[in-house]
C-alpha cells in the first residue's frame, strides 16, 4: 500500500492514487493538473521523510471543481453597551483526485 503526506494551503493531508481531497482554493494549470509537496511517503514498509529524496517524489492532482463551503455565522455582542455585529462567511474550496504519486 502506497499512500503519502503532502501539504496544500497550509494543512497537510494523508492521500492515495484515487482519493479525492477537498483543500482551500488552489488554481491549477490550463488542463487542472497540479503537483503537491509531500512531506511523508509511505511504500509498503518503507516510510521516508528525508528531505532529499521527497523532493524527487511526485504527487500528482487533478482539479475536479471548484466549491464554497458551508456558511458560517460570525456574532459579535457586547453586553450593556448596545453593540451588536453579525457577519458570514463561506470558505472557496477546490475538489482534488490524486492521480499519480511518484
Amino acid at each position: 500500500m502506497v499512500y503519502a503526506v503532502v501539504r496544500t494551503s497550509g494543512r497537510q493531508e494523508k492521500v492515495e492514487v484515487g482519493s479525492i481531497i477537498t483543500v482551500n482554493r488552489v488554481s491549477g494549470d490550463a488542463k487542472g493538473k497540479l503537483e503537491l509537496p509531500a512531506v511523508l511517503l509511505v511504500d509498503g514498509d518503507t516510510v521516508t521523510t528525508d528531505a532529499a529524496a521527497l523532493a524527487k517524489v511526485k504527487v500528482t492532482a487533478e482539479v475536479l471543481d471548484d466549491l464554497r463551503g458551508p456558511k458560517i455565522v460570525i456574532q459579535r455582542y457586547k453586553n450593556k453597551t448596545g453593540y451588536k455585529s453579525r457577519q458570514g462567511h463561506r470558505q472557496d474550496l477546490t475538489r482534488l483526485k490524486i492521480t499519480g504519486i511518484k
